[in-house]
């Protein structure tokens, strides 16, 4: 492993760039992915990236993964929560993940039970993605974006949805009894292998070109893509963002996973081309085994 002196508004943390992968890749690599299941735990008006120490200055957002998540949130207090601080299936990750709250007229719409984050190659030598460096953070999307923003904007993007509507880029009016409005959007997974963050929180990241990284932005970290289910069905006109309208759909990303286990999922699940569920087994190829025991944790840790 090789360590690097990172600097990040100012300060200089010691940031894990490299891991090496223990997993070889299958011939028949059709994925390069493991899901982090988490359920939102609560919904403050706070955004620790944006306005750090200004509790109430933003827009409601509603907080899954660290349970402890609020405008004082620091990487040491991320990792201080301690095992199990998280809303995710994997105690150890007691990463910050967010997003503007839903509401149907003044009604809070929260997602039920564990939604999917899935982390994946967004590039195609698959291989050479390694883990975020511990506080790494970032904004995905925006608030200010307009529709053609949002509908141009790098990575695949599949807008909203619901029952048999499609790639909707504000929310449709209407959604079949029984369905639920969908959210898939992707971040861009190139970092720039100095900053941990950014003025704008964006520009210490850049999406891949063409399935590479461009030379301002050549470490390949993993994609995310947030997959949320909004239980909200009918008449959908007043649906809205606590950010606005559908198209300023953005998320909000705060990396404190435990080092060794957000290493061995990368290189299993990722470097291994495979399609891993939160304990890095892929179904399809059981033969490749698993990666955290029944307890969601690396084996050996109680």
């Amino acid at each position: 492993m090789k360590r690097h002196l990172a600097v990040a508004c100012g300060v200089a943390v010691t940031a894990l760039l490299t891991v090496a992968p223990t997993s070889q890749a299958a011939d028949d690599v059709t994925h390069h992915e493991f899901q982090v299941n988490c359920s939102v735990a609560h919904r403050l008006p706070d955004d620790p990236i944006v306005f750090p120490n200004l509790p109430g200055a933003s827009h409601e957002h509603s907080f899954a993964g660290n349970t402890t998540t609020n405008a004082y949130t620091t990487l040491a207090s991320l990792q201080g929560a301690g095992v199990g601080a998280t809303s995710c299936l994997a105690p150890d990750d007691l990463s910050a993940y967010w997003f503007p709250t839903m509401f149907n007229g003044d009604t809070p719409v929260i997602p039920n039970g564990r939604q999917v984050i899935y982390y994946k190659s967004g590039i195609i030598d698959y291989a050479a993605v390694r883990p975020f460096p511990p506080g790494l953070r970032y904004v995905a999307g925006s608030p200010a974006a307009t529709l053609d923003d949002f509908r141009t904007a790098p990575g695949h993007i599949e807008g909203w949805e619901c029952g048999n509507s499609f790639f909707n880029w504000d929310f449709p009016t209407h959604c079949d009894v029984g369905t639920q409005l969908n959210i898939r959007y992707q971040a861009p997974s190139c970092w720039d292998g100095v900053h941990l963050d950014s003025a704008d929180h964006k520009s210490h990241m850049a999406y891949p070109v063409d399935g590479y990284c461009p030379a301002s932005h050549p470490k390949p970290v993993p994609m995310l893509e947030f997959k949320i289910a909004f239980p909200v069905d009918g008449d959908t006109s007043r649906v809205r963002l606590a950010s606005g309208r559908g198209y300023s759909w953005h998320y909000d990303f705060f990396n404190a996973w435990d080092e060794p286990t957000l290493a061995a999922m990368v290189s299993h699940c990722i470097n291994g081309g495979l399609q891993c569920d939160p304990r890095g087994y892929d179904q399809y190829k059981p033969n490749r085994g698993t990666v955290l025991g029944a307890n969601y944790r690396l084996p050996g840790r109680p």
